[in-house]
């Protein structure tokens, strides 16, 4: 296989991210453990960054479908690795949830018995949850129709995206060192997670919600996996991320990036004038 180093890069880097983050929220439904959207948040967070430092050796680590396109789209990467990411993405999303349907399972069934939930049941959304998202939930307090869902989706991608670009990209002075960029992106997922999870659950990642989501669907849940007959999962959780990461990218490239390197090629100027003033006195 001609990418095989990035397609186990990517397969390896989405799997930690959602086994991290999809466990976190599992956790949390289960035991109640991590009640709070900031405990939660942190912990996708550093999952992010851990994923990132053990596989972007290995790939890009963009670890997100979202990403990958917008770094198509803006040139960044070949189209002929777009498919050798993607698979790696959606795999990696899917063994991940798929672990942890089977370290999770016995306390599932046993919650379900305690509250009567019967798998499959709009009910026991409240359980699938720890697979994909979901944005109207039974007791939500939260009023969030499709189009508010999608258009939260969009955002929260965008800035993940755009703080993506701006923390990695050489044209900007302002960036951290390399070494501590995905720290930075970490802190932005969590940023981000505190935000839109109210809202979507802040899905942000076609392949984090698809792959543990069709673990649900495999698993029992059904219906309850996929419960908006409209598209609301399609349009929500697949097409507003890819949006929100294109618009992230298309603006970074075509309207900061050339400031950017103008005002880099300023400060260099402003430099050399400087360096060359004390030599002329």
């Amino acid at each position: 296989m001609k990418y095989q180093r990035d397609f186990l890069g990517e397969l390896l880097g989405t799997f930690l991210l959602v086994l991290f983050g999809c466990g976190s929220v599992a956790v949390s439904v289960l035991f109640n453990s991590h009640t709070g959207l900031l405990q939660i948040g942190i912990i996708w967070g550093i999952g992010v960054s851990l994923a990132i430092y053990a596989t972007r050796h290995l790939s890009c680590a963009h670890l997100n479908p979202a990403v990958t396109l917008a770094m198509v789209a803006t040139k960044r990467m070949t189209v002929k690795k777009l498919p050798v990411y993607l698979m790696g993405q959606f795999l990696g999303a899917f063994c991940a949830g798929l672990l942890i349907y089977v370290l999770f399972n016995p306390s599932i069934v046993a919650l379900e018995s305690a509250q009567q939930i019967v798998r499959g049941t709009p009910e026991s959304m409240s359980i699938a949850k720890m697979f994909g998202e979901y944005y109207q939930l039974p007791g939500s307090t939260a009023v969030v129709s499709m189009p508010l869902a999608i258009g939260a989706e969009i955002v929260g991608t965008f800035l993940l995206v755009l703080m993506i670009f701006s923390l990695t990209e050489g044209c900007n002075l302002g960036r951290p060192d390399n070494n501590l960029a995905p720290l930075f992106i970490g802190l932005t997922v969590t940023s981000v997670l505190c935000l839109i999870a109210p809202l979507t659950q802040a899905g942000l990642n076609p392949a984090r919600d698809f792959g543990p989501r069709l673990v649900a669907w495999i698993f029992g849940w059904g219906a309850a996996a996929f419960p908006d007959q409209s598209g609301g999962f399609f349009f929500v959780y697949i097409l507003a991320p890819v949006l929100g990461g294109l618009a992230a990218g298309l603006l970074f490239t075509w309207v900061l990036e050339p400031l950017m390197r103008k005002t880099e090629s300023q400060c260099c100027e402003e430099e050399l004038a400087e360096r060359v003033s004390p030599s002329l006195n």
